[in-house]
């Protein structure tokens, strides 16, 4: 099956919002409750650095974007990144796929540092960040709640050295 990764589009925010409720339901990628309208989920992330896993017959797979991590100016070139993947295509390489080109994308729009923060249980997404240049910088424990029980998270960067 072939697939291709492409800039998000407005039209895609749909799918891009029950990918999401698919990490929500499984526990391990997100503290959210609840799926956001798309307005509010829009107006959480950068404009640029939007893509999209499409499969060839057009369905989306998965989805990555990154999001201000501050609001002060000196923070400008750095963000959060999210990536999820529709759970029938976990485990095949393209989350990997989708932080590369995000990489990428993150470079040509002069971001410095890329930062995550991963459930400790999300193995495999940990060794992800971690092959394509994230370090583990610290553990935060028991950082919130999640039904019921304290959850600490993972925190990876990745600092650019184009510039």
């Amino acid at each position: 099956m072939n697939y291709q990764i492409r800039e998000m589009l407005p039209d895609d925010g749909t799918r891009v919002l029950e990918i999401f409720k698919q990490g929500i339901d499984g526990g391990n990628a997100t503290f959210d409750k609840e799926v956001p309208s798309w307005e509010t989920w829009d107006n959480k992330y950068f404009k640029v650095c939007r893509l999209i896993l499409e499969d060839e017959n057009g369905v989306v797979q998965g989805w990555a974007a990154i999001q201000p991590i501050s609001a002060r100016v000196c923070y400008k070139g750095v963000a959060e990144v999210s990536i999820y993947l529709d759970n029938s295509v976990h485990g095949k390489g393209f989350g990997e796929m989708l932080l590369h080109k995000l990489i990428e994308e993150t470079e040509e729009h002069h971001f410095w540092t890329l930062q995550s923060g991963i459930f400790p249980e999300n193995v495999a997404s940990i060794k992800i960040h971690e092959k394509l240049g994230f370090r583990i910088i610290g553990r935060r424990e028991k950082i919130a709640e999640m039904n019921g029980i304290w959850r600490d998270v993972i925190l990876l960067e990745r600092r650019t050295h184009k510039f």
